[in-house]
């Protein structure tokens, strides 16, 4: 298990490689904005698409990549 600190640094290395430094700040500051429920938005996240739609995303995302 990693230590807070490690955690926050690789958290903030995968923001700033996928998104930029810009993006990665300003997803930072929305969610210390406001009250933010990570787990409850990360299951309610892909509600809305079916098991296909879904994998088909994801290869997509890795094929992309």
């Amino acid at each position: 298990m990693m230590t807070d600190t490690v955690l926050k640094n690789e958290g903030l290395k995968i923001l700033t490689k996928n998104l930029g430094k810009v993006e990665a700040e300003r997803f930072i500051f929305l969610i210390n904005r406001e009250p933010f429920d990570y787990t409850k938005w990360q299951k309610d996240l892909f509600d809305d698409l079916s098991i296909e739609e879904l994998s088909e995303r994801a290869m997509k995302y890795v094929n992309k990549k």
